[in-house]
């Protein structure tokens, strides 16, 4: 057959902005955050540090409650609140495939988030240790506003997506009955505290992740995370005061 009249036209790279980068996707351009898929896909010593320090606090957890059989001292709603947060956020778990670290690392907090949770309510032993009369913080109250808030607010109205905005609003909150607990009993056994601080330690590692990536990723905006972390933080700020006075001082 006779050759078109017209050349083809001539496929080319998309253009590359000053700095040499190609233009931002439409979640990078509008602020939002990178698809499901690519969520985790950034790792930095900040994060890995923030992660190993979560893998400490609960593997000092269930030292506690294996090795020595008593949850004295431990919220059990605050457990109760972690497996949901963990359950909510998670959902994408075997619909989209991040790497085998993340899928190892959500599979090791929704089963020993849900252990901790069947030790402290059906062990025959580490449940009679169980201090009811101070866990009274009513936790159900603040599940509902979590999810009314992820409802309002959240990054694209979809059912994955609210329950992640979901999941992050109740984590950020998830530690209050433990620190009321604490404040009741103000007898705070060694391995409770350390339980307590590396929770707190593992949010502030992860703030410091936030602070590298924005400043060595570009358009990196998660709005819902960093203030839902913040107040997190500013949560356990009354307890590191108290801990770093017991322990460092």
């Amino acid at each position: 057959p006779p050759l078109s009249p017209h050349p083809a036209p001539s496929i080319r790279p998309p253009p590359a902005d000053q700095r040499g980068r190609s233009p931002p996707t439409r979640s990078e351009s509008s602020g939002g955050r990178i698809p499901a898929a690519q969520r985790h896909a950034e790792m930095n010593l900040f994060r890995l540090a923030g992660d190993m320090t979560h893998l400490v606090s609960v593997v000092v957890l269930l030292l506690k409650i294996h090795t020595i059989k008593s949850c004295a001292g431990i919220s059990l709603k605050t457990q109760e609140l972690y497996a949901l947060v963990f359950a909510a956020r998670y959902l994408d778990l075997f619909v989209h495939f991040v790497s085998l670290y993340n899928t190892v690392m959500k599979l090791v907090f929704l089963a020993s988030s849900f252990s901790i949770v069947w030790y402290m309510r059906k062990h025959k032993i580490v449940r009679r240790t169980y201090d009811r009369e101070h866990d009274t913080f009513r936790h159900h109250f603040i599940v509902l506003p979590c999810l009314v808030l992820a409802l309002l607010i959240n990054e694209r109205f979809t059912f994955r997506e609210v329950m992640w905005a979901f999941s992050i609003y109740l984590e950020a909150v998830a530690i209050l009955p433990q620190l009321v607990l604490l404040q009741r009993t103000r007898n705070i056994d060694n391995l409770t505290g350390q339980y307590v601080f590396f929770l707190g330690a593992y949010r502030v590692l992860y703030i410091l992740n936030w602070i590298y990536r924005y400043f060595t990723e570009p358009h990196f905006v998660h709005w819902i995370s960093w203030i839902a972390g913040i107040v997190q933080t500013m949560l356990y700020a009354d307890f590191f005061y108290y801990y770093i006075i017991r322990y460092c001082l």
